[in-house]
């Protein structure tokens, strides 16, 4: 019988597919604490959404909540999800902000840094694989997973070996959306062990609802490692439950060293905190709920979620099944790059602005403008070039710049921060600043205390006009025909949910996104 590892990401990933990464600090600390205890191979605690959330919306230096959580986890390994040439941000950064970025987060307690790109663009991803061997960090090799006429398992197996060749110390299969169906684990897992010598790793969400089968053929092709959350945790957008894994590799005769009374202990105190993020209404039980359909639409856990709780939040949840009909289309059109971060935030916005604006890309954000123009690097197979010259027509060509010729910045925009902090900056606010500078700046001045009381009166001035003028609205006629203004406002209302779901920060769906002028 072989042994298989269990890789805990509820910190990480489960946090930011269920609760778009509100989870407080006091709550991640406990829940290492306990989750330190089990025997996993290792715990996801850092990167992905989790670096942005926690200055935009928790109002905590991300840098510090890592030196927690590694002085709370004496035993375990931590890991981190990077986006390659992104950082942990939604655009390209230059190679000197890469590199300290890498080398502060090995500094800092991460011991396994998992790089992915979005598009599986290797000219993405050299920096950041030399960066994390330079700094003698374990370098994991992402393979973004999707399915298209032009990914299957011969793509995927030589993607591998470049990683291998590139400096990866093992593979992991980032099956983002949970589309990865038992037969297509079985026989890439399998592809992948006799091409390759390292530890493959899969990690995939429960949405479509198959997983349970889909890990236990993964584990019979002789996976090394499979990633899983604690229980209440688990499910729906998130990955399937660490005590569920147990029972699958008794079924695949694989097995887990791991201590399952410590197991036991970590869900009850994740049980409670389960119970808090329900009543705090973080926890949505929308999220809980398979999607089966997954399996054609392809939208990520986190940004499933996130979207449905945007429309929904403007009256705009009934068409939420016309966008994700939508998502495969736009996918078609910009040459079926993987739904990950950045680019399910790219194609899930167009395709929210498809189905509000009644016009294919009659509204195109920045970001997809640029995308077309190659500045996120190379699609996986053509892109649509009837799309393309409407996205295009108007739009002042421009050449992506590679980024190796990013020009470094860390010393003026240090000079900024300090400018307008009053005091030095140290390398680590320095770093964040660049990847988020307005939020990062907000944190550290304080701004945002006085910002969220604005919003705060001013979201209660418009509530209080909104009853004033339904009580008009009841006591004037009920048989007044439509006007023209009705529409202007459904396009107000339209418009206000792309930008909210652009806004919003569950799991990385926060980068900033420009509408027309006027809109």
């Amino acid at each position: 019988m072989s042994e298989v590892f269990i890789q805990d990401v509820t910190v990480r990933d489960g946090n930011q597919s269920l609760l778009a990464t509100r989870m407080q600090r006091e709550d991640i600390i406990t829940l290492v604490e306990a989750l330190d205890k089990v025997g996993f191979h290792s715990l996801e605690v850092w990167g992905g959404a989790t670096f942005d959330s926690a200055f935009r919306f928790l109002h905590q230096s991300a840098w510090e909540n890592l030196r927690e959580i590694r002085r709370a986890a004496k035993h375990t390994k931590l890991s981190m999800l990077l986006r390659g040439q992104n950082v942990v941000g939604y655009r390209h950064y230059d190679n000197d902000t890469l590199e300290r970025f890498i080398r502060l987060t090995l500094e800092n307690g991460i011991d396994v840094i998992r790089c992915f790109d979005a598009l599986n663009d290797t000219n993405n991803l050299k920096n950041a694989f030399k960066f994390v061997k330079k700094h003698n960090g374990h370098l994991q090799g992402a393979i973004a997973y999707t399915v298209s006429p032009v990914h299957n398992n011969e793509y995927y197996v030589k993607l591998a070996k470049e990683y291998v060749d590139m400096g990866a110390d093992s593979i992991c299969i980032k099956d983002m959306a949970g589309i990865c169906t038992p037969q297509n684990a079985y026989e890439l897992v399998s592809a992948l062990k006799d091409a390759l010598d390292v530890p493959i790793d899969l990690h995939t969400h429960t949405t479509g609802n198959a997983t349970p089968l889909v890990m236990l053929q993964a584990m019979k092709a002789g996976v090394d490692i499979v990633d899983g959350c604690i229980s209440p945790f688990s499910g729906g957008t998130s990955h399937l439950a660490d005590e569920t894994l147990l029972e699958v590799a008794k079924l695949a005769d694989r097995e887990v060293n791991i201590d399952r009374e410590a197991l036991s202990e970590v869900y009850e105190i994740a049980d409670r905190l389960a119970s808090k993020y329900i009543a705090s209404g973080d926890l949505r039980a929308r999220s809980l709920v398979p999607n089966p359909k997954i399996l054609t639409y392809q939208v990520p856990g986190g940004m499933l979620s996130n979207l449905l709780s945007q429309l929904e939040g403007q009256k705009q949840g009934h068409r939420f099944n016309e966008v994700l009909q939508e998502v495969p289309n736009v996918r078609k059109d910009m040459g079926y790059p993987p739904l990950v971060t950045p680019l399910s935030q790219m194609v899930g916005t167009q395709a929210v602005m498809n189905v509000l604006f009644g016009e294919p890309y009659k509204m195109v954000p920045k970001e997809i403008k640029d995308y077309v123009q190659g500045f996120y690097g190379r699609s996986p197979a053509e892109k649509n070039p009837e799309v393309v010259a409407k996205i295009l027509k108007g739009v002042a060509p421009k050449k992506p710049t590679d980024p190796d010729d990013l020009p470094f910045i860390y010393e003026d925009e240090k000079k900024k921060l300090e400018k307008a902090l009053g005091r030095e900056a140290s390398e680590e606010e320095v770093v964040a600043y660049i990847l988020f500078p307005q939020q990062v700046e907000s944190f550290l001045t304080g701004a945002w205390k006085a910002e969220e009381e604005a919003a705060k009166a001013k979201a209660e001035a418009e509530e209080k006009a909104k009853q004033e003028k339904a009580a008009v609205a009841v006591a004037a006629t009920q048989a007044a025909p439509a006007s023209n203004a009705e529409s202007v406002t459904l396009e107000k209302v339209a418009v206000m949910a792309v930008a909210a779901h652009l806004s919003s920060g569950s799991g990385a769906e926060c980068f900033e996104m420009f509408l027309p002028q006027g809109k």
